[in-house]
């Protein structure tokens, strides 16, 4: 993809699961990196393996002050800032019985976390002449879930927040723009469905048009497709990366008409 080459992204949620496919990818691309991530062991390992051109950066997305030092140990290593990757993410949900320590919780790392580090970058986005903020929303954003209030509210939020960045930085030549994940094999599925993925690929062939489920892989080029220059057009944007799934009526993939 062009455009990406010798640039610098910074990858919340980087350290493992599709974070850490997105931080691949940006190394096949050319450019650098750093992994900001609270799960220091893996996200060190990460950065040792992949070489000088990654750094692991650790952050808790609910504190002012390590989002700071993130963005000073970026520059300092790398010496801009192009791309900015809003990855992380916590499931933490009770539905009915959140508590408003939980709502805050989850809220504080899924929005407010990348509504401040997006603030402490802006000065080096700005410089970049070609920068670009993927934020990531979920089809959980888009339909009733049982059981599940905090996150899916969340989800929505990011979605709004994305139109409204895009539109007040468009003057800085920064586009800000969403991916909308469908069912992919990443963290929360591997832990329930680790040692039977043809059970989970059964499961999706009911909701994605191409019969499976998605890799972090795919959804971490569509990532970097958002930040190329290839999509210098796209800003204010929701893309989905599902499969099929949100094109999709209530009977998903299955055939309800007697065979003819």
């Amino acid at each position: 993809m062009r455009g990406l080459n010798g640039k610098v992204a910074i990858v919340t949620g980087g350290a493992r699961s599709i974070g850490a496919a997105v931080v691949r990818e940006f190394m096949l691309e050319g450019a650098s990196v750093t992994i900001a991530d609270i799960l220091v062991e893996e996200g060190a390992a990460l950065a040792a393996k992949l070489g000088d051109k990654v750094h692991f950066a650790p952050t808790d997305l609910r504190s002012d002050e390590q989002l700071q030092i993130c963005v000073d140990q970026t520059v300092e290593k790398f010496g801009r800032i192009d791309f900015l990757i809003n990855a992380a993410a916590t499931y933490h949900d009770k539905g009915f019985d959140s508590s408003r320590a939980d709502w805050t919780f989850t809220f504080d790392v899924n929005l407010f976390g990348g509504v401040v580090l997006f603030q402490k970058a802006y000065p080096y986005l700005a410089q970049s002449g070609a920068a670009a903020v993927v934020n990531f929303s979920s089809e959980s954003a888009h339909a009733a879930q049982a059981k599940r209030w905090v996150y899916p509210c969340t989800k929505s939020a990011i979605e709004e927040l994305t139109r409204s960045q895009a539109l007040d930085v468009a003057k800085d030549n920064i586009r800000v723009n969403a991916v909308i994940p469908g069912w992919t094999w990443s963290t929360p599925i591997q832990k329930a469905h680790d040692q039977d993925p043809d059970f989970v690929n059964g499961l999706a062939a009911q909701f994605h048009m191409n019969g499976r489920i998605g890799t972090a892989e795919e959804v971490a080029r569509a990532v970097l497709f958002l930040c190329s220059t290839d999509a210098s057009l796209i800003t204010g944007s929701m893309l989905p990366v599902d499969g099929g799934h949100a094109a999709l009526g209530p009977q998903g993939t299955l055939e309800l008409s007697p065979p003819q």
